[in-house]
């Protein structure tokens, strides 16, 4: 070939090697409107390895998914609706009809009876005769009464999360009781060197509980698995008395109702460091979180009132005032979210809420000294014990 030739021939083939590098064929630009096209995928939150023989955490953002309005366990379809209201100076339990707002039967129990408490498995409840040292069962299916277990000082119940021990909190032997759930036959006794061990609840994963020690003022972390307290810590208020304990939806958080302080502690259960204070009314005593798992409603039993802890604004927002004044103390949301009930204390007398507007549904007579009712049945899984705690 020519030499001027072979030189337009290059430089030609240098010119189609340019226009292909910029044409919309090349490889490059595909893959990058490949790339665009492409849905970023976000990792997605990894349910935590929970307790050996736990049921499995249904969502690891929300301890309470299983808890939404009308999502009732297959064994608990059929109950009867009816809130259950145990009379620690009557030593009986009031029974009331939801719908009626009426006292229905009287049952008679053994002496100060301080909760009635839905079983693990959902299909007893157990009224905790503290002085009577006796568990009276109570089928929710008929509202029957059973023959009394001998259990000593239960103050309060809860039960592992996989269903294995009843734990009683025996206030004044000073220990915590790990029971097998069904039988009642001691397991464990775990002595505690504070007083007055109240309350709990479990973290999301059920591998430890925290417990309020009322009369001392202390919370208690306390190794599900390995039945052993594993921290302990003395609350800053003076004369501090913890009552009611809750987890946060996310599980970050456990509240802590105070009575004394007036308010309620928030507490990083996995670090188990000092709690920060969150001020709600005087005598604050029970926490009982809505349907939706947006809101906990917040017993101050002092002065009469509720607050509502909105979870997300970290906050609280309303404070709804009973008519007349009043004591609301211990109870639960109803299985469709719409009512918050409440026994009131020191009145004899139980309050229907309405969750929506703080409203005063009814205001009930029922015997005396009123303390831990319990609404059954209501959604969830299986139970952890105390007034009612599901997931």
């Amino acid at each position: 070939m020519h030499p001027s030739n072979v030189t337009r021939a290059l430089i030609a083939g240098a010119a189609l090697a340019v226009l292909a590098g910029c044409s919309s064929g090349s490889p490059h630009k595909k893959d990058e409107d490949t790339a665009s096209r492409t849905p970023v995928r976000r990792a997605q939150p990894q349910a935590p390895q929970g307790l050996p023989g736990m049921p499995p955490v249904l969502d690891p953002k929300d301890v309470y998914a299983a808890d939404r309005p009308g999502q009732l366990s297959p064994v608990v379809k059929g109950f009867r609706s009816r809130v259950y209201v145990p009379n620690t100076n009557s030593d009986t339990v009031s029974v009331i009809d939801p719908k009626t707002y009426k006292v229905i039967e009287t049952i008679r129990v053994g002496r100060q009876p301080q909760h009635v408490v839905p079983s693990w498995d959902l299909k007893t409840l157990w009224v905790n005769n503290d002085l009577g040292n006796s568990l009276t069962p109570i089928d929710p299916r008929t509202g029957e009464a059973g023959k009394p277990v001998a259990v000593h000082d239960p103050y309060n119940l809860y039960f592992t999360p996989d269903g294995k021990y009843a734990v009683v909190m025996a206030s004044k032997d000073r220990q915590l009781v790990f029971r097998d759930a069904h039988t009642m036959k001691v397991k464990k006794a775990v002595p505690v060197s504070c007083y007055g061990v109240n309350h709990a609840d479990f973290s999301l994963d059920g591998r430890y509980f925290v417990v309020s020690c009322e009369f001392s003022g202390e919370l208690l972390k306390v190794d599900t698995e390995k039945m052993k307290v594993i921290g302990q810590q003395k609350l800053r208020h003076r004369g501090a008395m913890p009552q009611d304990v809750k987890i946060s939806p996310d599980g970050k958080r456990f509240y802590i109702a105070d009575m004394v302080a007036d308010g309620m502690w928030i507490l990083d259960g996995d670090t188990f460091a000092e709690p920060s204070f969150l001020p709600t009314g005087k005598g604050t005593h029970g926490l009982y979180v809505s349907r939706d798992s947006r809101e906990m409603y917040i017993s101050n039993r002092g002065e009469g009132t509720i607050s509502v802890f909105d979870f997300k604004e970290n906050r609280l927002t309303k404070k709804w005032r009973l008519p007349g004044g009043g004591s609301p103390d211990m109870g639960g949301v109803s299985a469709d979210g719409k009512v918050l009930w409440l026994s009131g204390r020191y009145n004899s007398e139980v309050y229907a809420i309405d969750t929506e507007t703080g409203r005063q549904l009814a205001r009930i007579r029922v015997g005396s000294g009123p303390h831990g009712l319990a609404v059954y049945p209501q959604p969830g899984r299986y139970s952890l014990g105390h007034t009612g705690v599901f997931r």
